[in-house]
């Protein structure tokens, strides 16, 4: 029934999913203008904010990040055919959720969308200014963690690692407040390959999972890499990497 039911969503969200797609070409105009430079890559490569003195400035990112987040605030990267899709997925792995993180949601439609489908509570995070604007979102670095996420969130998910400045903390930060058992959905395009100033983390689909496998270090690793059945016209392809915590 559900399936049947996100086919039919699917159908009617075509027109949506070509507007939307209209909006990504120019917010991506913008950004491309505000931060130029992407460097696309296979391998894995990670811009740096450094100070003269060859120290992290983290002031520098995080202007960066609520910088782009303004110029992008009328896009949603997410498609709700996905979102519906990854529902279906974490109720067959897991079973019915209890409580979900999305991290990096500008305007919060990943909680939206998570919250419709699951029946759960799901909340999201955005280090931009703007947070307080959307419903069940929290300003909030996702490099960091609250002491009552660990070991709490049945599932999260993000569209968002490429603007982590340092990946490995962040993913780790990430797993440590998903259950053992729990799934950690990782939204992997062509356009995460590449790294700039606002997306300084950037690694080709194959080798995501060597990464995270090292990072994870036995604590978690890679289950399977998904397909997901709606991914514009913009980008060459789209997976979701499914983390899974031991």
């Amino acid at each position: 029934m559900f399936r049947r039911a996100a086919k039919g969503l699917f159908r009617r969200l075509g027109l949506e999913v070509r507007r939307i797609d209209a909006s990504r070409e120019e917010s991506e105009r913008l950004v491309q203008q505000k931060f130029p430079g992407k460097h696309e890559t296979s391998g894995f490569v990670l811009h740096q904010y450094l100070r003269e003195d060859g120290s992290f400035d983290y002031e520098r990112y995080r202007r960066a990040q609520t910088e782009g987040n303004r110029i992008k605030l009328e896009y949603v990267w997410a498609r709700e055919e996905n979102i519906a899709f990854l529902s279906d997925y974490i109720l067959r792995v897991i079973g019915q959720p209890r409580f979900g993180i999305c991290h990096g949601t500008r305007r919060g439609k990943e909680q939206e969308w998570f919250r419709k489908y699951l029946g759960c509570e799901v909340i999201g995070t955005e280090i931009s200014d703007t947070a307080e604007q959307f419903p069940h979102t929290i300003r909030w670095d996702f490099h960091e963690t609250k002491p009552e996420w660990i070991d709490s969130a049945d599932f999260i998910y993000s569209n968002s690692l490429d603007h982590s400045y340092d990946p490995e903390k962040c993913l780790n930060a990430w797993m440590s407040c998903v259950r053992p058992g729990g799934l950690c959905l990782i939204e992997h395009s062509s356009g995460h390959e590449g790294a700039s100033e606002l997306d300084p983390f950037g690694a080709g689909l194959a080798l995501m999972p060597y990464l995270i496998l090292k990072w994870g270090k036995g604590r978690y690793g890679v289950r399977e890499l998904v397909e997901a059945p709606s991914k514009g016209i913009y980008v060459d392809y789209l997976y979701f990497i499914v983390v899974q915590r031991f």
